[in-house]
């Protein structure tokens, strides 16, 4: 049987940033769509999901924008973290030069966004093992340091992937939502009263 939802209805701006070819628009079409394709064309900009989930302790609606990881793109990507209730820096395990870049961009975004952001460190591509570069522990050190949460990912075969989204859903519902930037508190009684409208 399943559990009540609390009657918290969250909307909840995240970004996910990284280097290109580190798997970031695999992993948020895994979660949304459920689907892997071994062949991603670059992100151009950025790109926009939407997804909902429902946790006992509220229903989050996660807008989700997934930047291009190019150089050339990189100046419009305050435009996204700006605001951001949460970010994702992905890294690609088989790739040290995308660990620097990771943490150059969670620099970054600690300087520039708001303080009270939840942000996690995610190495992707954890079924290329044998193509390794970044240890484990090199990339949970690095997290531990800065402040951040931690995961080993794979797009391909779907490990930790809704994992990573379910926690981030469920710190950002345990945060005080009317305090924390990037993020709208609904209450269920006003949307149930008008019902649920597209654009209201």
């Amino acid at each position: 049987m399943a559990r009540r939802t609390g009657n918290k209805s969250l909307q909840a701006k995240l970004v996910l940033l990284g280097d290109m070819g580190t798997g970031k628009t695999s992993l948020v079409l895994r979660f949304v769509k459920g689907q892997f394709s071994e062949y991603q064309e670059s992100t151009i900009g950025a790109a926009f999901f939407t997804q909902v989930l429902s946790l006992n302790e509220a229903t989050v609606k996660f807008d989700i924008w997934d930047t291009a990881g190019q150089e050339r793109y990189h100046s419009l990507a305050p435009m996204y973290y700006r605001g951001a209730a949460a970010a994702i820096v992905v890294y690609d395990i088989t790739s040290m030069d995308s660990f620097v870049r990771a943490k150059k961009w969670v620099r970054e975004v600690q300087r520039q966004a708001n303080s009270s952001l939840t942000m996690f460190l995610v190495a992707n591509k954890a079924d290329l093992e044998d193509d390794r570069k970044v240890c484990n522990e090199e990339g949970e050190e690095y997290a531990r340091e800065s402040g951040l949460s931690f995961l080993e990912t794979s797009a391909k075969t779907a490990q930790n992937v809704n994992e990573l989204f379910y926690e981030i859903a469920k710190r950002l519902a345990k945060a005080n939502p009317s305090r924390q930037s990037g993020i709208k508190l609904h209450t269920r009684a006003t949307e149930t009263r008008r019902g649920y409208f597209c654009c209201g």
